[in-house]
């Protein structure tokens, strides 16, 4: 599904994978966060070389109010709640910023935990 809206002298749409991807993007500048969780579907999606979601990010825009549901591995130490809410934000704040969508919901599932490598 794509976000379409009248701008000016034509019209703009924003599909639902580059707002996935902008997510990703996002909360992969958090400190803290290792990785992006995909699941096994997508995997097999993408292995097959057919267009898939950003991987852990799943998108869907209603109007100009966009909900992400986001899946992480967060690096061991650092604190949930914390790294969560900052997640949070930057991925509100980068899709409002590059796309002029709201962010209504941006839900966060920590997925895994990261043990430091020695």
């Amino acid at each position: 599904m794509e976000n379409e809206r009248e701008e000016g002298i034509g019209e703009i749409q924003i599909a639902n994978e580059v707002v996935a991807a902008i997510a990703s993007i996002a909360a992969g500048e958090i400190d803290g966060v290792e990785t992006m969780n995909g699941n096994l579907k997508n995997e097999l999606v993408g292995m097959f070389g057919a267009k898939k979601n950003a991987k852990g990010v799943k998108v869907i825009v209603n109007d100009d109010e966009a909900e992400v549901d986001i899946a992480i591995t967060l690096k061991y130490g650092f604190s949930i709640p914390e790294t969560s809410g900052k997640v949070q934000e930057r991925v509100s704040q980068a899709i409002n910023e590059m796309t002029g969508l709201e962010c209504d919901r941006v839900n966060v599932t920590i997925a895994g935990v990261s043990l430091p490598k020695d």
